[in-house]
């Protein structure tokens, strides 16, 4: 037996099936078009219908050994027309419903830039849509900095995770200021930044995607996401704007700068967040000692030193508690800039 809204429906034979699928594919279309035109005004970017049947074949009937990662979904690594894609099919939960359009329609709304993952198409023949991505890699900023061994292996220099920084910080100042309704993304953490073999940096899963209403600085909604992430105005009222980005991204720069997760172990304290042990060693000219030591091994060179105070230092300013101290994702997009073209040209010169 299976659930579709609020009937329940047997798949038993072919006109079964059929039946429920269509009852899906009209469900589906109804709510896609009522998202695109409450977010995107009716205009987004054309994306194609792939059959269930055509999925099946892409995936080979979601076979277990294409399985990139599962986290709430399952992402496969398919083929189709002679190229890689990834697959995201959500768990069969009414819950997740609601996610899996968001994800949809503002992944077709974010495909021009290229520092998202460009959705290529979706399912709608199934009770939980699924969604079909361009194929960017299996390693995402989380396994690159603790995850396997093998991904480890592919060791992030300090020009690479500005650059990585660098990119992620555009994207982001994209959403918050190319439209007329800011979007918050809500779900910045390494698991959503997926890298390619030369450390390219794109976004993804647009699940907890936010636009904020016109005439409205702040939304309101029930907390979601890390806590390590979440900004303590959206933990403490319910209320978050464009800040709560900036808020997660910087935690992404401290965890990019030392390599450790969002709160780590800490001598006395059992364990302390990663912003105040950056900032209690920054105060106390101790910098060095929380830098990821793969950054340390490179070797100094001039310009080096200064560039990762200051990347250290603007990680702070985006991690303060208070939301109107934190600096926009454009003035921190400019700041990466400089510090990642700063760092090319200082690395250069040491040949």
């Amino acid at each position: 037996m299976n659930r579709i809204g609020g009937m329940t429906t047997c798949w038993g034979t072919k006109k079964d099936k059929k039946v429920n699928r269509e009852t899906a594919f009209i469900r589906n279309g109804s709510e896609l078009l009522e998202k695109l035109v409450d977010i995107c005004d009716g205009k987004c970017n054309s994306i194609r219908h792939f059959s269930a049947t055509e999925l099946k074949k892409v995936t080979n009937n979601y076979d277990p050994r294409l399985l990139i990662r599962e986290y709430g979904y399952k992402l496969y690594k398919g083929f189709w027309q002679g190229r890689p894609v990834s697959v995201k099919k959500f768990r069969d939960d009414d819950r997740l419903y609601e996610l899996c359009f968001n994800d949809i329609v503002y992944s077709s709304k974010m495909s021009v830039h290229k520092s998202f993952v460009k959705l290529l198409g979706c399912c709608l023949e199934t009770p939980i849509p699924i969604l079909v991505f361009e194929y960017v890699g299996e390693w995402t900023l989380r396994d690159c900095l603790r995850g396997s061994e093998e991904a480890r292996c592919r060791p992030l220099l300090w020009i690479a995770r500005s650059k990585i920084a660098m990119d992620v910080a555009n994207a982001v100042a994209f959403l918050h200021a190319a439209f007329a309704r800011p979007i918050v993304f809500r779900y910045i953490m390494p698991l959503n930044i997926l890298l390619d073999d030369n450390h390219e940096a794109k976004l993804s899963d647009f699940s907890l995607c936010v636009s904020i209403p016109e005439g409205e600085s702040h939304v309101r909604d029930e907390v979601k996401g890390k806590l390590e992430l979440i900004a303590p105005e959206y933990f403490t009222t319910g209320n978050f704007n464009e800040k709560l980005d900036v808020f997660s991204f910087g935690v992404i720069l401290l965890m990019l700068l030392s390599g450790q997760r969002e709160f780590i172990p800490y001598r006395l304290v059992g364990e302390i967040f990663l912003h105040d042990l950056v900032k209690k060693c920054i105060e106390d000219d101790r910098l060095n000692e929380v830098i990821d030591s793969t950054i340390i091994a490179e070797g100094a060179w001039p310009g080096k030193e200064q560039q990762l105070q200051a990347f250290a230092a603007l990680a702070l300013r985006c991690t303060s508690k208070v939301a109107e101290d934190r600096p926009s994702m454009i003035d921190v997009s400019k700041e990466l800039r400089k510090m990642h073209r700063s760092a090319i040209s200082c690395r250069q010169q040491k040949g």
